[in-house]
């Protein structure tokens, strides 16, 4: 538990450094490869290269291609289009991802789950109900995709560890993770990323220094290790706490003219959303 409240408040700083500091400023692709090559130079030295089965080593290049490399490309390019305090509501969804794949690797149907998630795109309108545009549900829907893949990377470490015991620690294993990432982010950089929107000022390269060897190096080890040591339903609540958060911090030191009332009333719509799905989920587990 402890290490998902440490993580909560570094991604709940986290989102508002890259909304304010490099979107719109840095190319979305250098940052996220910035951020896996920095994570990378913490990990890879500490790798176990042997004795470790070939099928965990496949199983966390897997996990680091989704939980990272299709995520942060995903959250960070949401960020063109889309407000920090947007971004930070829309990843409240996180949970019913992980509903949704829970029950998909069950081979259960729990149409409390599509329910939520047509809830969920109301919210989502209600807060740009007068400037509703394909840029904005584009950036609706990368965030979704981004839910999607970064709860896959936590269900699937979690079945992974508890398939493949260890006497190694988590870190001696957990550099795989960081090469799956760059096998997604290196190519989508080479293919997609632009030259002439690099990091310019000292800040910049501070943040992009401090998202890589904290959020994601550190970060990203704590929140797996962290969620293989509580259940489903808790592991439910810690990845919406740092929604709150980040928009305390975001609200009270950026981004004071924001429209709360908009803000406020979709992001209840929206919740409503995860309740109606953790609702399912209990109605599910008393039918059985």
């Amino acid at each position: 538990m402890g290490y998902l409240l440490i993580v909560t408040l570094i991604q709940a700083f986290s989102f508002s450094l890259i909304g304010e500091y490099l979107a719109g400023h840095v190319d979305s692709y250098f940052a996220v490869l910035v951020r896996v090559l920095l994570a990378g130079l913490v990990f890879i030295p500490l790798t176990r290269w042997r004795s470790v089965e070939p099928a965990f080593m496949r199983g966390m290049l897997l996990i680091g291609a989704l939980q990272f490399g299709v995520t942060y490309v995903c959250l960070y390019l949401s960020f063109r289009v889309l407000t920090v305090p947007e971004v930070l509501l829309f990843t409240i969804l996180t949970p019913l991802h992980v509903t949704l794949i829970e029950d998909a690797l069950n081979r259960r149907f729990n149409p409390w789950a599509l329910i939520a998630a047509l809830v969920a795109v109301a919210g989502a309108a209600v807060i740009r109900f007068d400037q509703i545009n394909p840029d904005f549900f584009m950036g609706f829907l990368l965030l979704q995709l981004a839910n999607f893949t970064y709860a896959a990377g936590q269900v699937l470490y979690r079945r992974l560890v508890a398939r493949h015991p260890s006497d190694l620690p988590h870190y001696r294993r957990f550099g795989y993770f960081y090469l799956g990432a760059l096998a997604v982010v290196l190519p989508a950089f080479l293919l997609f990323g632009k030259a002439n929107f690099l990091p310019e000022a000292p800040l910049q390269w501070g943040v992009l220094v401090f998202l890589g060897l904290v959020s994601t190096a550190l970060g990203l080890y704590w929140w797996n290790k962290g969620a293989c040591q509580v259940n489903g339903g808790t592991l439910a609540v810690m990845n919406n706490l740092h929604v709150p958060v980040g928009l305390l911090l975001n609200l009270l030191i950026w981004n004071q003219h924001e429209p709360l009332g908009r803000l406020f009333l979709g992001g209840l719509v929206i919740l409503g959303a995860v309740w109606i799905s953790r609702l399912g989920i209990k109605r599910t587990a008393s039918a059985l």
